[in-house]
């Protein structure tokens, strides 16, 4: 898929003014925080497990080799084929070229951010395929022709009125009202259910793959994943290298950590594990299954100071928590990964040249890194990427040296009280009978929002002096 992640800036100044989705995008994230919280607190083993799950992850990829390996022996046993690709090409011709095989011309495809990431919608598209997305929200975007706001929730930018239109838009059914949510839930199962029985190709994700057996996990809350996998006669699973996990009880105990992350659940509707195709005697499944597994950069990742962000689950409680995310939307970052997740890997898979804007969008608040179920240091990797920007130069030069300058002040605290205290000053005398600012020199992106109010008189530091020699004087 090609990136955006250059034009952030651009993109997040367009969404800030879209206050009504700004709106609807808070009062979900922070709901999903709230149920998040009081499925963690109910949880009694919840930092057990964690602490328990990262030991399991790191063991995984320092043993990579070893564990893909054994998955690939164990998958070929079951009846499946397994396939590897460098990057997003090799995914895209590997998929085609079975669907090929196959003369399929219809693909059902459940929610996989893999096939995003490697634009494997448009590439089938231009070959003559037919694609049809089966994930709720994801159907109502590729709909609208736009992409994914959010890990979990895809099309989260979206109202019901907006769902409405688009229905009575593209679904050729006649009048209608759809006055109720549930009136478009139904319209679309009815719409897709013609797909799932006329596709001749799968296409899935997978959470975990299982190097005991040969297996592959997959969460949803819609099944849409196991229609996917059961109706058509071929099977197509899509994920990352670094997914490998040696043992099936793995699987299960991270999906009981993913399911509170994500959606404050004790567990997703359906947890399915697929063990390859339709064996004799069997009357359903498909009659062929292929993994297609992705490294493009993984490899590299793996091999850097920013390994740990392979721990990933994808859970998108980082997203829900960050005031970066909650302000512009996932749409801004112009990358299938956004958030603090996607301002860490989209510069890992593109290059910090590409998206050196990204690990800038960040307050340094640390609520990502307490909320992660996999404890990846996400603060610490953004500023270990700003330290990397800085070394190679690509911020403006107005940042560079305003950093410079500032950095000089901090390390001569008597100039920059100094020049504290005379700014507090004047500021204070032009705005004191206005309350705020709403225009300021140097500062627009503040007060482009909101206006900058007027500070007192005098410096923090200014008062605790003055504090202090009362206090001794008494």
């Amino acid at each position: 898929m090609e990136q955006h992640s250059e034009a952030f800036l651009d993109n997040a100044s367009k969404a800030l003014k879209n206050g009504e989705q700004a709106q609807r995008r808070d009062r979900i994230t922070s709901l999903a925080s709230q149920i998040r919280a009081a499925a963690v607190e109910r949880f009694e083993e919840f930092d057990g497990l964690k602490h328990h799950i990262k030991k399991i992850r790191q063991h995984s990829l320092d043993n990579l080799d070893y564990y893909l390996s054994q998955f690939e022996k164990e998958a070929v046993h079951n009846g499946s084929q397994v396939h590897f690709a460098r990057n997003s090409e090799d995914l895209n011709s590997l998929v085609l070229d079975i669907c090929q095989q196959h003369d399929a011309r219809r693909v059902a495809k459940g929610k996989s951010i893999v096939t995003e990431e490697t634009g494997l919608n448009s590439f089938l598209q231009s070959a003559g395929l037919s694609v049809m997305e089966t994930d709720l929200g994801e159907y109502i975007i590729q709909q609208a022709g736009e992409t994914s706001s959010h890990i979990v929730s895809p099309a989260l930018h979206k109202s019901a009125n907006e769902i409405r239109e688009l229905f009575q838009q593209k679904h050729d059914l006649g009048a209608r009202e759809l006055r109720e949510t549930s009136d478009l839930v139904v319209e679309a199962r009815d719409v897709l259910r013609e797909h799932f029985l006329q596709a001749e190709v799968g296409i899935i994700g997978a959470n975990a793959l299982i190097a005991e057996n040969g297996y592959s996990m997959l969460v949803t809350n819609e099944g849409n994943g196991d229609l996917c996998a059961n109706l058509p006669r071929v099977l197509i699973i899509c994920t990352t290298i670094d997914r490998v996990l040696p043992l099936a009880e793995d699987a299960t105990a991270m999906s009981r950590l993913l399911a509170r992350s994500a959606t404050g659940q004790l567990q997703s509707c359906y947890t399915s594990f697929y063990s390859g195709p339709r064996r004799e005697g069997e009357i359903d499944g498909p009659l062929e299954t292929h993994f297609v597994l992705l490294d493009n950069k993984r490899s590299n990742i793996l091999s850097s100071d920013y390994r740990e962000i392979l721990e990933c689950m994808r859970c998108g409680a980082c997203l829900n928590h960050c005031p970066i995310y909650n302000s512009v939307g996932g749409q801004a970052y112009g990358s299938v990964h956004s958030g603090p997740i996607g301002s860490v890997l989209t510069p890992l898979l593109t290059s910090l040249e590409h998206s050196h804007l990204l690990p800038n969008a960040c307050t340094s608040c640390g609520r990502c890194a307490a909320v992660c179920p996999a404890e990846i240091p996400l603060p610490d990797l953004l500023r270990d990427l700003r330290h990397e920007e800085g070394i190679k130069k690509l911020s403006a030069p107005r940042w560079r040296y305003g950093l410079k300058l500032h950095s000089w002040l901090a390390r001569h605290p008597s100039i920059y009280q100094t020049l504290a205290a005379i700014s507090i000053r004047i500021l204070y005398q032009l705005g004191r009978k206005r309350g705020g600012f709403s225009k300021l020199p140097f500062a627009s992106g503040w007060t482009s929002q909101r206006d900058f109010p007027v500070p007192q008189e005098r410096t923090f530091t200014q008062l605790y002096k003055a504090k202090m020699k009362q206090s001794n004087e008494r």
